[in-house]
C-alpha cells in the first residue's frame, strides 16, 4: 500500500507517495525538493515546484496520473519536476486530507492547520455534549514514552478512550522496557506495531521520530524527541491562539524561556511562519538563546523576529506571551549554566499589567516559578485552557490518522 506525505514550498503544494513500507520526509530550499531515496523503496512519484528537467525516467503522479515527474539519480538523492502544476493546496485528494503520521510542524501547510482545527471543533463537541464516541472501537494505540510526561500521555489516552479506542502504555521506556537491554528503536518500533494500530513516541534523542516513522507501517505520532520537536504541542497552541486571540495573521508573540532546549518553540514557531505579518520576540538568557537553525528558517519565510531582554516592553507589545520553564534535564552535569538560566524571567503582575487587555499568557506546563501562582486568577491566563485544548486537537489527530474523512 502506498503511503504518502505533503509539502509546501514557494505557494505551491504538492504529496510525496511512496509503495513501500518505508516513510520519506523532504526538505525544502530553491524551487526544488529533495528527497531522500528510502531503502527497498519501489516507486517515490513526487508533485514538486517546476524546475528545469533533468530527464532519467518518470511515472504518473497522485492527481489522476495527470502530470509526470521526472527523477534523476545522484548518490542516493532524486531530484523530482512536475511537468504540470496546479497553484491549490494539493493535501486534499477528492476533498479528502491525507496524513500518515505527525513527525515535524515543517509538514504542515496552512489549509492542512484549518483542516485539523475544523476536526478539533467537532472532537469538542463530542467531548462536551455526549459520553464519548465509538468511531475508534477496535482500534488499539500504543504509548511509547521515554522521557517523564504527564499532560501529553494523558491527554492522548483520553483521546483514544474518548472516540472508543484502547490504549497499551509503557512509561519510562528508557528504563522499564527493552530498552534498557540495549534493544535499538527500530526493533522495538517493529515488535510494538504488531500489537496496535497506531503508535505515539516520546523519545530522549531528536530525530529518533523519524526514525521511528522510517521504519513502522502504521502511523507514528511524534510526542516530543528531545530538543528537537514537539509537533502536536505547537499544533495545540496555534489551535489556543486562534481561539484566544481570533485570530492567526498579523500577531505578536513572545517566546520566553529555555528557547535553546525547548521542543515546543521550535515546532511553534515553524507553524507561525504560515502566517502573514507575523512577528516573534525572543525573550531568554544567554545561555538557551533560540539557534540559528529557526531564526534563518524564520527568516527564509519572511517572518520578522527580534531579540530582546526586555520582558516587560516586549510584553507590552505581544498579543501572546509563551513562557516556558528553563529545562533542567537538558544542562547534564551543568548546573552552573541552569542556576544561571534559571528565574531570570519570570512572568507575574508586574508582566500582566504590562500586557494588553486583549492579550494572552501561554505555558506548553509543567511550570516551576516563572509564572508566579497569583497570574492565574486573571482571564488572561490561559495555560490551562491550552492544555485541555490539547485533547480535542489529539482526538482529531486520532482520527484523521486511522479513519481519515
Amino acid at each position: 500500500m502506498a503511503i504518502s506525505t505533503t509539502f509546501s514550498s514557494h505557494g505551491f503544494h504538492g504529496k510525496i507517495l511512496v509503495s513501500s513500507h518505508r516513510k520519506s520526509y523532504s526538505n525544502f530550499g530553491g524551487n526544488n525538493v529533495w528527497l531522500k531515496q528510502p531503502v527497498h523503496c519501489k516507486t517515490v512519484c513526487l508533485l514538486a515546484d517546476t524546475s528545469k528537467l533533468r530527464s532519467s525516467f518518470s511515472v504518473g503522479l497522485f492527481n489522476k496520473g495527470r502530470n509526470q515527474c521526472v527523477m534523476s539519480m545522484n548518490n542516493s538523492t532524486i531530484q523530482c519536476s512536475a511537468l504540470e502544476m496546479e497553484n491549490k493546496s494539493s493535501t486534499m485528494v477528492g476533498n479528502k486530507f491525507q496524513l500518515d503520521d505527525v513527525i515535524e510542524s515543517q509538514q504542515f501547510d496552512r489549509d492542512t492547520l484549518s483542516a485539523i482545527f475544523e476536526v478539533a471543533r467537532e472532537m469538542e463537541k463530542i467531548e462536551k455534549n455526549s459520553k464519548g464516541s465509538e468511531i475508534l472501537k477496535g482500534y488499539l494505540m500504543s504509548t511509547l514514552f521515554y522521557e517523564p510526561s504527564t499532560r501529553t500521555r494523558l491527554s492522548f489516552e483520553s483521546a483514544m478512550k474518548r472516540l472508543g479506542g484502547e490504549v497499551l502504555t509503557t512509561e519510562n521506556a528508557r528504563e522499564f522496557s527493552s530498552a534498557a537491554k540495549g534493544e535499538t528503536l527500530e526493533d522495538t518500533i517493529r515488535t510494538v506495531e504488531g500489537y496496535s494500530d497506531i503508535i505515539v513516541m516520546r523519545h530522549f534523542e531528536s530525530g529518533a521520530a523519524r526514525r521511528a516513522a522510517t521504519t513502522a507501517s502504521i502511523p507514528i505520532i511524534n510526542a516530543g524527541d528531545g530538543p528537537g520537536q514537539h509537533p502536536t504541542q505547537a499544533l495545540l497552541d496555534v489551535y489556543t491562539i486562534e481561539r484566544e486571540i481570533g485570530k492567526l495573521d498579523g500577531i505578536k508573540v513572545a517566546l520566553v524561556g529555555d528557547l535553546a532546549y525547548g521542543r515546543t518553540v521550535r515546532s511553534l514557531a515553524y507553524l507561525l511562519a504560515k502566517y502573514q505579518d507575523v512577528k516573534i520576540y525572543f525573550v531568554s538568557p544567554d545561555v538557551v538563546k533560540m539557534k540559528d537553525d529557526i531564526k534563518d528558517y524564520l527568516t527564509t519565510m519572511g517572518v520578522q523576529w527580534e531579540e530582546s531582554a526586555d520582558l516587560l516592553e516586549v510584553a507590552s507589545k505581544c498579543d501572546v506571551v509563551y513562557q516556558t520553564r528553563i529545562q533542567r534535564e537538558r544542562f547534564g552535569e551543568r548546573v552552573d549554566l541552569y542556576e544561571e538560566a534559571r528565574g531570570k524571567y519570570i512572568v507575574d503582575m508586574s508582566v500582566l499589567n504590562a500586557m494588553q487587555k486583549h492579550a494572552v499568557v501561554m505555558h506548553p506546563l509543567p511550570r516551576l516559578d516563572e509564572i508566579t501562582v497569583d497570574v492565574d486568577g486573571d482571564p488572561r491566563a490561559s495555560y490551562f485552557r491550552q492544555a485541555k485544548n490539547g485533547l480535542y486537537i489529539r482526538m482529531a489527530l486520532l482520527k484523521l490518522l486511522l479513519l481519515g474523512w
